[in-house]
């Protein structure tokens, strides 16, 4: 193995073209373990050896000699983000984390960074292009990890909260009527895209709940779904976890939706031909929505063949999502509560579903009571919420 030192406690090695970064741990007492890691790019085995140090001076109680708010912020996503919160969380607070802020903000010593700092970050990521929503998420990122360094006494004041922040914007809502609704439907009779559309269009399914939905979680007897977990990519690897929330764990009943109930059918006897007719092939995991063989839908693919059909359609662009958007947009329409709304989405609270529907009730509420009748599925697509 031939290694060559690039910088203190940093090599390369020749032969298998990776980085190596000396990195230390701690048994609880002063006493240091020594150890090495392998990295791809030299970049990244520097800051892992950035961010150890750092890890060290606090792990002692020691004030960190020239910490950075780049320093820092590997210090907060490893050692208080990672182990708290789901991968797919920590996945989208490291990109903001590598791609922006470090490099906008990361080479400024921690105790003197400054408001008008942050301010001049904040405007150059709207001149870049980025809309303010993203760059207020920026901010909410760069002041929770601030605040953690408050608390520590690294800083005495958190100066992400002295600026001004470009104004919030409501997201544009891309949604179907009944009578689109009904044409996607039409659309998709028979093809391996008609059971998630129809998950999303008739109970308000989120995508990753969908690709997470497995025959355990189905009563077929009773016609109840109960969705209970979720599936995410991250760095496109695919990643099971539990619901966004404690309210989005939700049993739905899906018995006064016939067409759905037929779709579950069919799906279920696909599963069962498939298992007798591949034997130990078959990857039998159990997943509602799959590929043949077993093997279970990424959340990308399917939205990446929901585009195409469109595409090849004509129909209008939507989304999953915006499919359940239009759940949302109908149910309303239909006047049933919000409280019913929120519940059926598995939101946290009605709050939640004001903000991000009650436009959609205001602006469709006549012309889909109008068209809800023209669906060609005469039964009606409101799931009940089993309690």
């Amino acid at each position: 193995m031939a290694r060559k030192t690039l910088m203190t406690n940093v090599s390369y090695d020749t032969q298998r073209s990776c980085y190596y970064a000396v990195l230390y741990t701690y048994d609880g007492g002063s006493r240091a373990c020594r150890h090495t890691r392998c990295f791809p790019t030299l970049e990244q085995a520097v800051q892992a050896r950035d961010a150890n140090r750092i890890t060290r001076s606090l792990a002692l109680d020691q004030a960190a000699p020239g910490l950075t708010v780049g320093s820092w912020l590997d210090y907060w996503l490893e050692q208080i983000v990672r182990p708290a919160l789901a991968a797919s969380t920590v996945h989208g607070y490291t990109m903001i984390v590598r791609n922006h802020l470090i490099p906008g903000l990361g080479s400024i010593p921690l105790r003197e960074l400054s408001p008008a700092q942050v301010q001049r970050y904040l405007n150059d990521k709207q001149r870049e292009g980025l809309c303010g929503n993203t760059v207020r998420k920026h901010q909410c990122l760069l002041h929770t990890a601030l605040e953690r360094a408050v608390q520590q006494k690294l800083i005495p004041s958190n100066v992400s909260e002295l600026v001004q922040l470009p104004s919030f914007r409501l997201p544009v809502h891309h949604y179907y009527d009944a009578e689109t609704m009904g044409r996607l439907f039409q659309a998709l009779e028979g093809t391996s895209l008609e059971p998630v559309v129809k998950l999303a269009g008739y109970l308000g399914l989120r995508r990753s709940e969908i690709c997470a939905l497995k025959w355990s979680n189905v009563d077929r007897k009773a016609r109840i779904i109960t969705v209970a977990e979720a599936r995410t990519a991250v760095n496109g690897r695919s990643v099971d976890k539990g619901t966004k929330n404690t309210s989005s764990a939700r049993r739905l009943g899906y018995g006064g939706i016939t067409d759905l109930g037929r779709t579950i059918d069919q799906l279920w006897h696909k599963y069962q031909r498939e298992k007798r007719e591949m034997g130990p092939a078959y990857q039998d995991a159990g997943f509602l929505v799959s590929h043949h063989g077993g093997r279970p839908y990424q959340p990308d693919y399917v939205s990446n063949q929901l585009q195409r059909l469109l595409r090849r359609t004509g129909l209008p662009y939507i989304t999953l999502h915006g499919l359940r958007h239009s759940f949302a947009s109908i149910a309303g329409s239909r006047n049933v509560s919000l409280y019913g709304i929120s519940r059926a989405l598995g939101h946290s609270n009605t709050a939640t579903t004001a903000r991000i529907y009650m436009h959609l009730f205001d602006d469709t509420h006549l012309s889909v009571v109008q068209q809800l009748s023209l669906i060609h599925i005469s039964e009606p697509t409101r799931p009940r919420l089993i309690s």
